[in-house]
């Protein structure tokens, strides 16, 4: 029985205070005082024609156009701002989703600990773009990219700047390399025993000992092959 009932709390029962009516008892009827809209689709087309992109729209745009998940495809068009930001990101960048994973990753964590909005970033959509630019042309290593990015927020430089200012730039060179090599090969007696004793595995510790060596700036891939090659 469809009711409004009230509780006594002193006996803790209910009873019945009214019946609740169905949909056609509340007789709906029409206002007189307004007039018929009446819509021609012309004015409907006009009026698409100058709404922007409607967030359901730009995520199937961003799930077909650019590969995203389901899920960086929402949080991207939870607003527009967010979704603006990560467009001009990945058109500098030209990877869609190292853009994503930028700016849901590293530059929300930055904005959230500063308690700032996307549209109040002191690193611009460009200047991020720039940086995932750098380290697929390999002028940088992905954990220095890191360290750079915060630096880039409390400044508003371009990351080719602070690379250029503070000698960051991957180090590409085999001669400079060759020198690192060396040295972690003849300080590291018993690993380079164990892997010329089978153990492939300890190449991993080699390399992490290159790249701390190298503060990170050595080309990872140049010091696997360089360590194998001495090895």
């Amino acid at each position: 029985m469809q009711e409004t009932r009230l509780f006594n709390p002193e006996t803790g029962e209910t009873i019945s205070m009214r019946s609740k009516e169905s949909a056609h008892d509340y007789r709906y009827f029409p206002e007189p005082d307004l007039v018929p809209l009446r819509v021609s689709d012309a004015w409907m087309e006009r009026i698409r024609k100058k709404m922007p992109e409607l967030p359901a729209a730009r995520r199937r745009r961003f799930l077909g156009e650019y590969g995203l998940t389901e899920y960086n495809a929402d949080v991207l068009t939870a607003t527009r701002a967010a979704g603006d930001y990560f467009e001009r990101t990945a058109a500098v960048s030209g990877d869609p989703r190292a853009a994503a994973n930028w700016v849901m990753g590293d530059l929300a964590a930055l904005l959230k600990e500063h308690g700032i909005e996307i549209s109040e970033s002191p690193v611009s959509a460009e200047n991020l773009g720039n940086l995932i630019k750098l380290i697929a042309q390999g002028k940088i290593t992905g954990k220095i990219a890191k360290e750079i990015l915060p630096k880039m927020f409390s400044s508003g430089d371009a990351p080719q700047t602070i690379v250029e200012r503070e000698g960051l730039e991957q180090i590409s060179d085999t001669g400079a390399l060759e020198k690192i090599v060396a040295e972690v090969i003849a300080a590291n007696p018993k690993q380079v025993e164990q892997y010329r004793g089978g153990k492939q595995a300890v190449i991993g510790f080699l390399v992490g000992q290159v790249m701390k060596a190298s503060r990170g700036q050595a080309d990872p891939a140049a010091v696997n092959t360089l360590l194998k090659t001495k090895l």
